[in-house]
C-alpha cells in the first residue's frame, strides 16, 4: 500500500509563493525556521510574534502581512462558501463500525478529536488503529495519507502497528514508514515537535496527528496550584497551534487524556466522579471529546462526552490482536 502522491492541488498556500508579492527569499527562510510555511500559518501567528522571529523588523511584517492577505482571505464568508470549503471534510474509521457510527462516521478532520478515560481504556489502542487507517484509500474509510505521532509517554509500538495492519491486509513495513515518530521530553519539545511536523506537512500529504497524551508532561513541567495559571496559558498556545494544523493542512488530530479524581464527585449522586485534566481551557480546544471506561473483559465503552453536532450516546467496541474491534455478544 503507497500512500498516493501529493496532488497538484493543494488544501493551502505555500509562503514561497510570497515571493511574487515583493517578499525576498531570506525572509520567507525566517518564516520556515520560526515554523511558518503556509500563507495561512502567517495569518494565523500574531504580529507580536512575528516581530520576535529573530531578523524581521515591524516594517518588513507589515510587507509580509499585506502581501499574505492579497494571497489567502481570512475575512467572511458566505454559508455556501463554508459549505463549499467543507467538501474537503474526510473521517477515518476507528476499526469499529460501531464507533464509527457513534462519531457520524469517524475521526473527523479539520477538528481535534479528545478521548480521555482510566489506564486500559482502549486511549492508545484507538490511536495505533488510526495510525492504520489514515493510510488506507478513502472508500475504506482511510484518509491516504501519512500519519504523525507525538509519543509523550513511551506507549507506541511498533510491532502493534504491524498485527493491526495484518488485519487490514497492508504491509507492516510501509505502513510503518508512513508513520512519524517523535518521543516527547518537555512541554517545549513537544512545541517544537509541532512546528517541525507542520513544516513536514508542506512536503508531503498527511491525514493524522496524534499526540498521545496531550497533558502528560504538563502535570510533569508545571506542578501545584502556583504554577496553574502558567500551565494553562501555555497549554492554550499549544492547543492554539495543533488546531491551526489541522485547518491548513485538512489532517485529523485525536489527543489522548488522562483523567483525575474529582474531590466533589463523591459527594454527589454521579456515578463516575472522573474528570479529564486540562480544565477549561483543553474543554474549550477539543471538537469532540470522548469519554472511555472499562467494560467486561476486553470490551470498552464510548460516551460522546461533548460534540457541536453529535448526540450524546455510548457505543462498545473491543481490543483484540488487530487492534480496535466490533465487540462480540
Amino acid at each position: 500500500m503507497q500512500v498516493e502522491e501529493q496532488q497538484s492541488s493543494l488544501p493551502y498556500n505555500e509562503v514561497d509563493k510570497l515571493q511574487n508579492y515583493g517578499i525576498n527569499v531570506a525572509d520567507i527562510n525566517k518564516l520556515k525556521t520560526a515554523g511558518l510555511c503556509t500563507v495561512l500559518g502567517v495569518i494565523m501567528t500574531t504580529r507580536k510574534d512575528l516581530i520576535n522571529i529573530k531578523g524581521l523588523s515591524d516594517a518588513k511584517v507589515d510587507k509580509i502581512l499585506e502581501a499574505c492577505t492579497k494571497l489567502e482571505s481570512a475575512h467572511f464568508m458566505t454559508g455556501n462558501e463554508l459549505q463549499s470549503k467543507r467538501q474537503m471534510v474526510f473521517r477515518l474509521s476507528t476499526g469499529s463500525s460501531a464507533l464509527d457510527t457513534l462519531l457520524g462516521g469517524g475521526i473527523e478532520s479539520m477538528s481535534i478529536t479528545e478521548a480521555f478515560g482510566e489506564f486500559r481504556s482502549g486511549k492508545t489502542q484507538i490511536g495505533l488503529t488510526l495510525c492504520v487507517t489514515a493510510q488506507l484509500p478513502k472508500t475504506q474509510g482511510g484518509g491516504e495519507g501519512k500519519v504523525a505521532y507525538i509519543d509523550t509517554e513511551g506507549t507506541f509500538r511498533p510491532d502493534r502497528i504491524a498485527q493491526i495492519a495484518t488485519r487490514f491486509q497492508a504491509n507492516p513495513e510501509e505502513v510503518l514508514e508512513n508513520i512519524l515518530y517523535a518521543r516527547a521530553y518537555t512541554v517545549e519539545h513537544q512545541f517544537q515537535l509541532l512546528t517541525l511536523i507542520a513544516a513536514k506537512m508542506t512536503e508531503e500529504p498527511f491525514s493524522l496527528l496524534i499526540v498521545d497524551s496531550i497533558m502528560a508532561l504538563f502535570r510533569v513541567d508545571y506542578s501545584g496550584r502556583g504554577e496553574l495559571s502558567e500551565r494553562q496559558q501555555v497549554l492554550g498556545k499549544m492547543l492554539s497551534r495543533i488546531m491551526k494544523i489541522a485547518e491548513q493542512f485538512n489532517v485529523a488530530v485525536y489527543l489522548t487524556n488522562q483523567v483525575m479524581a474529582d474531590p466533589g464527585g463523591g459527594a454527589s449522586f454521579v456515578p463516575d466522579p472522573k474528570k479529564p485534566v486540562g480544565g477549561h481551557v483543553l474543554a474549550h480546544a477539543s471538537t469532540t471529546r470522548l469519554y472511555l471506561r472499562k467494560g467486561r473483559g476486553e470490551q470498552r465503552v464510548c460516551k460522546i462526552f461533548d460534540s457541536p453536532c453529535l448526540p450524546e450516546a455510548e457505543a462498545t467496541f473491543q481490543i483484540g490482536l488487530g487492534g480496535v474491534e466490533e465487540a462480540s455478544e
